[in-house]
């Protein structure tokens, strides 16, 4: 007597195996890997020895400026620090854990973020605004760096 078969299965095709029964799922294991090396690259320490999170960040370019969010719900203006060193901003802080009930499930301690910016930008016109937990840093571009149209005159 024959046994039944699923359909697509048979001679020329394997059985699925169940996830019991050591089959492994492609995608999981590359998520796994991802936010393992994300870890790696995240593994910055402070003095006192702990390690620093990095922000959510979103970086934009319009055709006046360079525009970087961050996301930091919770965080008061005080805590964080924006700095721009030559062609490099900075953006660090820290958010103090509270003890008030149930223990959140949130990040917390100090946390920094660091990119470079292209070179031809108006150091003197940054400007950053936190507003409902997301800082937002506008880095003009510089006057001197746009691309103009040069009239040709005739001698």
């Amino acid at each position: 007597m024959k046994m039944p078969v699923r359909r697509g299965e048979g001679a020329h095709r394997p059985a699925r195996q169940q996830p019991g029964w050591g089959w492994r799922d492609p995608r999981s294991e590359f998520e796994n890997l991802w936010s393992e090396v994300g870890r790696f690259f995240q593994q910055g320490t402070t003095p006192t020895g702990e390690r620093p999170w990095v922000p959510l960040v979103e970086e934009e370019e319009t055709e006046d400026a360079y525009l970087v969010r961050a996301e930091l719900p919770g965080i008061p203006r005080e805590n964080v620090s924006v700095e721009l060193d030559a062609n490099e901003l900075h953006i660090t802080g820290e958010l103090q854990e509270e003890h008030h009930g149930k223990v959140l499930s949130r990040r917390t301690g100090r946390f920094s973020y660091r990119t470079m910016v292209p070179h031809d930008i108006d150091d003197e016109a940054v400007s950053a605004d936190l507003a409902d937990g997301v800082l937002a840093v506008r880095i003009p571009k510089s006057p001197q760096g746009k691309r103009r149209t040069i009239d040709i005159s005739a001698q």
